[in-house]
């Protein structure tokens, strides 16, 4: 048994030979770095911008950070309060 070789798995019989399809071509002036950050920039003000309606709504949240900062705290006090007077 021979395998096909791969110029005739991509061709029907009796056609010529496809010409590869290529990728449509991108326009460079999206790719340059003032347009990726002016595009950041748009999209962190309007994250900002959400934000702000968010909590002037009353619909806000406490950031991850200062939750962690809280228990750590908690747990310090905790156990210097155990070890100090321990």
């Amino acid at each position: 048994m021979t395998l096909p070789d791969s110029a005739s798995m991509h061709r029907d019989e009796g056609s010529a030979p496809r010409e590869p399809e290529t990728a449509p071509r991108l326009d460079m002036s999206a790719t340059r770095p003032e347009v990726i950050r002016q595009g950041w920039l748009q999209k962190r003000q309007q994250k900002v911008r959400d934000e702000i309606d968010r909590n002037r709504r009353g619909d806000y949240k406490v950031p991850t950070w200062v939750m962690a900062v809280l228990l750590v705290a908690l747990i310090t006090g905790w156990l210097l309060l155990v070890f100090l007077n321990g």
